[in-house]
């Protein structure tokens, strides 16, 4: 071989074709890669290792999806334009894997396959070799996520903000049955995705305090004097839509200090003191989430959320002037979304913004503020509802203290006038909590100061009007309003499960992709279709075996391809009930230890989520599920029939072979808890059917696919709250019930433990005295239902027919149905339409080619 030459291809990378930063077939990406293997990596082929060999494809891939990135920027940026922009400001971005997105997107799948091919590389590995970046824990930045691909795919110019954090969501590791977490060095390898744009960085103020005094015009004005100033520095990935050349923006924001090097403290040996300033600003965007118990960790919490909130609204308003627009007019140009209670502190710095730095009035500022800001709420639990205690906000946001308290008062002012007399309504809705130790109220600043407050699946939205934010709902119920949530189909189908997508297509075309909502429903006829049950049993079968191989591969743990694949995979919680699920097995294993097998269903449950850190009965959950798996996978009378797996460190790239493979969904909250749920969609729309309670978004899809596919158990919200009301008693249950009582006193009795009867006696001790979550209430419900699953798995045509149908009726839960509600009902703008075939290497000559 030549030096400079590949072997494969015969490409020299100082002799390319004309389009090798553009073009879209097979030799004009093999030429892009050579050159970028030589240019960027400064490598050749016959050395490069598999890092340079995915770093030169995925910049190849990224200087295509640039073509449409600098489209959408031109477009959206002209003075002529009035094109309204979405900024989507959320902590969480958990975005998974780049590169297979990319090449969806831009259609280039097979292309970029037969290039890497010739090249001698083999494009899985290469897919494989990408780290995925972990900026979120579970739901809200996978949500995040895939609103950032239906908002360029729907052709809705947008921005998502964020944290560039350095280390994000630990990895999971399981060592002897616990979870130990380890440094997650997303960037050690390098972010071949993102674009550093060192000169759009903005100072954050903390701490200090304020000062009162007129300016030249005599208008009061209050002058925030600050300890310190941390520097906002902004990295930018674009985010391609499928099939069109519009792009979204995701721009995170890394944290560093104004002046990084003191010398005067140098100069004198003070080593430690001359970087501390650099030291102590970073941190800020150093790891997502840590622990906020310690006084420190909250510090810290509120130091990140106001951080790149602050970076992101001087950022709009950078690029607002930068338009050429008045910023009278902000409001008419950007839709501020606040995803969930994180950002909430964007209604208090916005205001400090516009009064403070560009001499706004009060009146004109709030008006503005509220018609940008728009509230999504994620959670009805209390403890996730962020409260911050008064003296720390102060001690850190002396300014946005004093802001919070006068909107307040204007606030509860009007309250008073219209709803006279009613002091203890005032209480109740202040932003300040003033019932015990004082706090702000985050949940509510977001609430008064938006316009629109929507929850995420219509039980939730119903229940966030009924409890939490119920006073608020009467004071303003045209503020409130749904949209359920929803998950991207080129992530969660074409990608991650490429065989079954084929399938569909082949029988009603790919128009789906773009448009799940109505396409998919055209796969339903299929469902009795004898030939067709066929192909979607070989398609499961062979996802099946896919996971299984990766079980055996990660867990050790052989798995049969031809048993239920029963999985529970999503954040640990009590309130998602892990440990019901484990109670269940327990009972079968005790069943079949009995029986000796006869009758039962062949079953593999797989388990899969992290526990916070801090969260000890959560960890302690993991640690059941693998002793109980210990016990049951070495029983040779039990494992033939049943295997358990927790399938370690589940994330989106592991996600991604989890979904397509499974038979059964356990979606097993408690009434009334969880919000909305995605994992359940992910499911349904590969096919698995679901067990679950009358909770989230499961409402809505029993709704969708029909009560008789969906296998339902326990109580409802209401029957929750009714039962608790009348003094609910979870020993009365285990004592009433001769099949619970013998399951928790097995695992009481340290059999799965060693013999350590202490091991789970606080996870016990909770169920049997306190059961906030009802687990005991729902049992029963649960061991029957299961049992009903079991017998209808036996009859393989009905649960295909039940499988296929559960797929073509659920594409209502598509993002882009929920970013086209997001549109209509609260950012009130126009979706813009965008052809891929219209750009190509357009841009580069300046034309702007979105309308």
């Amino acid at each position: 071989m030549k030096s400079g030459t590949t072997g494969a291809a015969g490409l020299n990378h100082r002799s390319h074709p004309p389009d090798v930063r553009s073009g879209l077939d097979r030799d004009a990406i093999a030429a892009a890669v050579v050159d970028n293997l030589f240019y960027l990596q400064a490598t050749l082929p016959q050395y490069a290792t598999r890092n340079d060999w995915y770093m030169a494809l995925a910049y190849a891939v990224r200087d295509r999806i640039l073509d449409r990135f600098i489209a959408t920027v031109e477009a959206f940026s002209s003075p002529e334009s009035t094109v309204k922009c979405v900024a989507y400001l959320s902590a969480e971005f958990l975005t998974g894997p780049h590169l297979g997105n990319g090449l969806i997107s831009l259609g280039i799948w097979q292309s970029a396959r037969e290039a890497i091919s010739g090249l001698g590389q083999d494009l899985a590995a290469l897919l494989e070799q990408e780290e995925e970046p972990g900026l979120g824990n579970g739901g809200l930045g996978r949500l995040a996520a895939c609103y950032m691909d239906s908002l360029a795919t729907v052709g809705v110019p947008a921005i998502g903000y964020g944290i560039r954090y350095e280390f994000g969501i630990f990895d999971q590791v399981i060592s002897n049955g616990w979870q130990v977490e380890l440094t997650d060095k997303w960037l050690r390898f390098g972010n071949p995705w993102e674009i550093l744009h060192s000169e759009i960085s903005f100072d954050v103020k903390m701490g200090g305090r304020t000062e009162q005094g007129r300016d030249e015009q005599g208008r009061y004005r209050v002058r925030w004097v600050p300890d310190h100033v941390v520097k906002g520095i902004a990295y930018d990935t674009p985010v391609p839509g499928y099939r069109v050349n519009a792009t979204s923006i995701l721009r995170l924001w890394k944290a560093e200090a104004t002046e990084s090097f003191d010398f005067d403290a140098f100069n004198v040996g003070d080593y430690h003191g001359a970087v501390e300033q650099k030291v102590v600003s970073e941190t800020i965007s150093k790891v997502l989430y840590p622990n906020d118990e310690p006084e420190a960790g909250k510090e810290l919490r509120l130091a990140q959320q106001y951080f790149f909130v602050s970076c992101s609204l001087q950022d709009m308003i950078r690029i607002h002037l930068l338009r050429g627009k008045a910023l009278d007019e902000f409001d008419v140009y950007w839709a501020a979304q606040l995803n969930d209670t994180h950002p909430s502190i964007a209604v208090a710095e916005l205001m400090r913004l516009l009064v403070d730095e560009h001499g706004m009035d009060w009146d004109r500022a709030w008006t503005i503020t509220q018609r940008t800001c728009a509230y999504t709420n994620h959670t009805l639990l209390a403890e996730a509802l962020e409260k911050w205690p008064v003296p720390l906000f102060g001690r850190m946001l002396p300014r946005h203290l004093e802001i919070i308290y006068e909107i307040n008062r204007r606030f509860l002012d009007e309250v008073r006038q219209r709803h006279s007399g009613e002091e203890d309504l005032c209480r109740r809705v202040s932003l300040i909590d003033e019932t015990g130790p004082r706090y702000v109220r985050m949940a509510y600043l977001a609430t008064v100061g938006s316009h629109a407050v929507n929850g995420v699946a219509a039980l939730h939205t119903t229940l966030l009007e009924q409890t939490v934010l119920s006073d608020f709902y009467r004071i303003a119920p045209e503020k409130f309003l749904n949209v359920t949530n929803g998950v991207t189909p080129r992530r969660w189908m074409v990608l991650s499960n490429p065989k079954l997508s084929a399938l569909i297509s082949a029988h009603i075309g790919d128009r789906w992709v773009a448009d799940l909502e109505h396409e998919l429903v055209r796969l339903e006829p299929m469902a009795a279709d004898g030939a067709f049950h066929a192909q979607w049993q070989a398609v499961k079968t062979d996802n099946k075996r896919t996971l299984a191989a990766l079980v055996k591969e990660r867990t050790g743990i052989v798995v049969d391809p031809e048993s239920m694949f029963d999985i529970h995979v999503k954040r640990l919680h009590e309130y998602k009930r892990q440990h019901l699920a484990v109670l269940h097995l327990v009972t079968l294993y005790r069943r079949i230890k009995e029986t000796g097998g006869e009758g039962v269903t062949r079953r593999t449950m797989i388990f899969g989520g992290k526990a916070a850190p801090a969260y000890r009965i959560a960890k302690l959950i993991i640690k059941l599920i693998t002793d109980v798996a210990a016990v049951i996978n070495a029983d040779p009378d039990v494992s033939p029939y049943l295997k358990v797996v927790f399938f370690p460190d589940f994330n989106v790239k592991n996600g991604q072979r989890v979904y397509p493979a499974a038979d059964l969904s356990e979606q097993i909250s408690t009434a009334g808890k969880e919000a909305s749920g995605t994992g359940n969609m992910k499911f349904a729309l590969n096919g698995a059917l679901t067990i679950g309670t009358l909770d989230g978004a499961n409402v809505e899809i029993r709704e969708a696919v029909g009560d008789e596919n969906f296998f339902l158990f326990g109580l409802n919200a209401d029957e929750v709250v009714q039962l608790k009301a009348r003094g609910y008693d979870p020993r009365a249950v285990y004592e009433g019930n001769p099949e619970l009582r013998r399951t928790i006193d097995l695992i009481g009795s340290g059999f799965f433990s060693d013999g350590d009867r202490a091991r789970f006696r606080p996870l016990l001790d909770s169920l049997l005295t306190r059961d906030d979550y009802m687990l005991l209430a729902d049992y029963q419900a649960y061991v029957d239902c299961q049992r009903r699953v079991g017998e209808i798995y036996k009859d393989q045509k009905t649960w295909t027919r039940m499988a296929i149908l559960n797929c073509a009726r659920v594409g209502r839960f598509s993002s882009d149905r929920s970013i086209r509600e997001y549109c209509r009902d609260i950012w009130q703008l126009r979706p813009i339409a965008a052809d891929i075939t219209q750009i190509q290497s357009e841009t580069h000559r300046g034309k702007a080619v979105i309308e």
